[in-house]
C-alpha cells in the first residue's frame, strides 16, 4: 500500500485532482467528507460541536449550519483550535478505519486540506500540494463559492501560506492551468505512484516536474 497525503489551500481545485486520481485508480479517503460525518445529526461529534459553541450554529433541520459556523471559527484562531479538538480525532479513527480496508497494492490517498498545518506530511509516503496563486484563489472562491471576498481572506488566511505547502511537498501539481493540461499533468503523476506501489521499498517518490 502507498499512502498519499494530498493537500492545498482552500480554492486551489484540490477536489479536482483527487477526482483525477481517482478515475486514474486511487482509494480516496476524504477528510472533508469524513469531517461532515462525524458531525451528522445524532453523532457524538455534533453534540461536542454544540456544546462548545452553542445551537446557534444548527441550522432549522438540527443539521450543522456549516456556513454559521465557519465564520465563527475562521475569524477566531482560538475557537478555530477548540473546533480542530473537537472533529480532528474523530476524522482520524474513521481515516485509519477506511485505510485498513483498502487492498494491499492500492494507492491511497488521503485529502487532508490541512496536512501541513497539523504537521502530518511524516505519515504519507508521498505528499503532493495541489497549487494555485492566491489570486486564483480568491477568485474561485468568490465566483465560484459565492463567498464574500472578506470571508474568502479569512479562511485563507486561516491556512498555511502557499510557502509552507510547497516546503513539504514532494510533488507539486499547478492547478492554475487548462484542464487539459491538469489531466495530463495527474496521469504522469498516477504512473508514478502506480509504480511505487509495486515497489513499495523503493526509496525515491516522484519528483516535481
Amino acid at each position: 500500500m502507498l499512502k498519499v497525503g494530498l493537500t492545498g489551500g482552500i480554492g486551489a481545485g484540490k477536489s479536482e485532482v483527487s477526482r483525477l486520481l481517482v478515475e486514474c485508480g486511487a482509494v480516496l479517503i476524504d477528510a472533508d467528507r469524513i469531517a461532515r460525518e462525524v458531525v451528522a445529526p445524532g453523532t457524538p461529534g455534533l453534540a461536542a460541536v454544540v456544546d462548545a459553541f452553542g445551537e446557534d450554529v444548527l441550522a432549522e433541520d438540527g443539521s450543522l449550519d456549516r456556513p454559521k459556523l465557519g465564520s465563527i471559527v475562521f475569524a477566531d484562531a482560538e475557537k478555530l483550535a477548540v473546533l480542530n479538538a473537537i472533529v480532528h480525532p474523530l476524522v482520524g479513527a474513521r481515516s485509519r478505519e477506511l485505510e485498513t480496508a483498502a487492498p494491499e497494492d492500492a494507492v491511497v490517498v488521503h485529502d487532508v486540506p490541512l496536512l501541513t498545518e497539523n504537521g502530518l506530511a511524516p505519515l504519507y509516503d508521498v505528499v503532493i500540494v495541489v497549487d494555485a496563486p492566491p489570486e486564483t484563489q480568491l477568485d474561485r472562491l468568490v465566483r465560484l463559492r459565492g463567498m464574500t471576498e472578506e470571508d474568502a481572506r479569512a479562511r485563507m488566511a486561516a491556512q498555511a501560506t502557499r510557502e509552507k505547502r510547497r516546503e513539504i511537498a514532494d510533488v507539486v501539481i499547478d492547478n492554475d492551468v487548462p484542464l487539459a493540461d491538469l489531466e495530463r499533468r495527474v496521469k504522469d503523476v498516477w504512473d508514478d505512484l502506480a509504480r511505487r506501489a509495486r515497489a513499495p521499498r523503493q526509496a525515491s517518490g516522484p519528483s516535481e516536474e
